[in-house]
């Protein structure tokens, strides 16, 4: 990607630097804390995992025995 210069008063300056490093597949399941390994299905959601440190790509929003959760949509 070339860079983009722009004029500023009398010289010549570049106005953006950009740089991509890491996965650029463009996809969540590229992501390093994205857990897509059980295969994606329509409807899956991604729930944070504490013991992982990752988002987990499930049909459950609160996966497991303990089922209770709490939304707040907050106050408008």
């Amino acid at each position: 990607m070339p860079d983009i210069k722009v004029r500023v008063g009398q010289q010549n300056a570049i106005k953006v630097v950009s740089s991509i490093t890491g996965d650029t597949s463009g996809t969540l399941a590229g992501l390093s804390d994205v857990n897509a390994s059980g295969g994606l299905e329509n409807g899956m959601v991604l729930v944070y995992n504490a013991s992982t440190n990752k988002f987990d790509c499930t049909l459950e929003l609160t996966p497991g025995t303990t089922q209770n959760l709490d939304i707040n949509g907050g106050s408008f």
